[in-house]
């Protein structure tokens, strides 16, 4: 399999959808209800998609639930109606990935997604026993002619995301949590790593693996010893555990209303999760990666016949697939200033971020 590099200038989905549908012929017409329905042949105007969760859950307010607004914004552009033209399972446990595939595959449903590393053997298994199936997956590479794999920089976007956090700390000890130790996580504290120490070499960094992406009070007891430790700005890399990144910076905040006490978010902009009351917020920023608008592009892509079937499709800075959201006033201008001259830089590749912190 051919590995290629994709730009996609990543927008809102809305405008993303638009744009994209409209590569179809003129004669393209939403899809009616009643031609949503699984089963059989399916016309062009009723291409029907759907995604399986990892363990995270479809509300983890990171990745999943990214993955699925790209996914509704598809159904919405086109016309179709939940459970017939798209929809969801969600996984448990790991156990649940094959059955959920499965289950969706049963449902005639034109494409499905798989949602995170974790569901890499599922669909590499599954692919391989339905070769008529087109599938994708998000964050990981099955190589096989019948299934597009999705990956990002994360590093990239991580490494902006460490030289807000240097910058803004005044403590100079910083956090970063990740979920399951796992390449894809590992790229996130990787560039977490390298942005705080090009802007201050002599910041310090506690890091560590909760083991998990569905456990928000591991994300709390975590959060809770780094902050009683003297950090005071933490980057969390943990799907709904992460959440718990939150509670527990926003119970600080409530206490001490003047303490330095930020998290920056992920994959999502999770602004409202950091809000405190009407005036406080703990959320400095997040690193946004374009799940919802990359899903949006294949669909449309798969449903105009033109499914990238054996190919890896990687979106980075350059390609506006990760970046961090508006920090609402939080980073002051001229820090944002230095952020947007790291970002420049590392689109243009004058700097290449390491995928993996050297031990």
């Amino acid at each position: 399999m051919k590995k290629r590099k994709f730009g996609l200038v990543l927008t809102s989905v809305l405008a993303a959808s638009a744009i994209l549908g409209a590569c179809g012929t003129k004669d393209e017409k939403p899809a009616k209800e009643n031609d949503n329905a699984s089963g059989g042949e399916t016309s062009e105007e009723s291409f029907s998609v759907a995604m399986v969760t990892d363990v995270g859950g479809v509300d983890d307010k990171s990745f999943n639930q990214s993955a699925w607004e790209g996914v509704q914004a598809y159904g919405k552009e086109h016309g179709l109606k939940k459970g017939e033209g798209f929809d969801y399972l969600q996984s448990k446990s790991d156990a649940d990935y094959d059955s959920n595939l499965n289950a969706l595959l049963r449902r005639d449903f034109n494409l499905i997604f798989g949602i995170g590393y974790m569901m890499e053997d599922a669909m590499a298994a599954i692919s391989e026993e339905n070769p008529d199936g087109q599938f994708a997956i998000i964050d990981a590479e099955v190589k096989a002619d019948n299934v597009v794999s999705v990956l990002f920089k994360e590093q990239e976007g991580a490494f902006l995301a460490g030289v807000a956090a240097a910058k803004m700390s005044k403590s100079g000890k910083i956090g970063f949590v990740g979920g399951v130790d796992i390449p894809v996580i590992n790229r996130f504290e990787a560039g977490f790593i390298e942005g705080a120490k090009t802007v201050n070499p002599d910041i310090v960094i506690e890091n560590k693996y909760t083991g998990a992406f569905d456990k928000a009070d591991v994300g709390k007891i975590t959060a809770s010893g780094m902050y009683s430790s003297g950090v005071d700005v933490i980057f969390h890399a943990a799907g709904a555990t992460g959440n718990g990144v939150f509670s527990e910076a926003k119970e600080r905040k409530k206490k001490d209303p003047e303490a330095n006490i930020w998290v920056i978010g992920v994959d999502a902009d999770q602004y409202d999760e950091g809000k405190v009351d009407d005036k406080t917020n703990v959320t400095l920023t997040s690193m946004l990666k374009g799940v919802n608008t990359a899903v949006i592009d294949i669909s449309n892509r798969a449903k105009n016949g033109d499914f990238p079937g054996g190919e890896t499709l990687v979106y980075g800075l350059a390609e506006d697939g990760v970046k961090l959201a508006d920090s609402r006033g939080a980073i002051p201008e001229d820090v944002q200033k230095v952020i947007e001259e790291y970002k420049e830089k590392i689109a243009k590749g004058e700097i290449e971020v390491p995928e993996k912190v050297e031990k």
